[in-house]
């Protein structure tokens, strides 16, 4: 009988204001859909500031990193609430899923939501 490890899920987002109320909304939404689902969170990552802005998210850095090391052993999960917690600029944010897919993951929403055929596109070396 082969017994198959739940996922675990990576959980991401970002806040650039001050007020911190629906980043903690967002993150405790993101961990009782990941249980709802039967995935293992691994941890949260949240780039704040001027971090959650840039091209370069330190958080983001550290929870690829981590997700590159498990991904031989487990199916690995960059949760987050919405795809625009990843970036808002489409370009921007289906590079940052082509990290994760790079690092071993995929990208999955609270709500479902999809990029595949623009991440396709660009994955194939086509304009999304």
């Amino acid at each position: 009988m082969t017994v198959t490890m739940p996922p675990l899920a990576f959980v991401y987002d970002r806040c650039a204001s001050r007020s911190r109320r629906q980043l903690h909304m967002r993150l405790e939404g993101c961990r009782h859909y990941a249980e709802g689902m039967g995935w293992t969170v691994a941890g949260c990552w949240v780039d704040l500031g001027e971090h959650a802005l840039a091209v370069h998210r330190p958080q983001l850095a550290a929870l690829l990193t981590a997700m590159r090391a498990e991904a031989d052993h487990y199916e690995v999960l960059c949760l987050v609430h919405t795809r625009e917690r990843l970036a808002t600029d489409t370009t921007h944010r289906l590079l940052l899923q082509q990290r994760v897919i790079e690092a071993g993951g995929r990208a999955v929403t609270t709500v479902n939501e999809s990029d595949q055929p623009a991440l396709s596109a660009l994955l194939d070396g086509r304009a999304p």
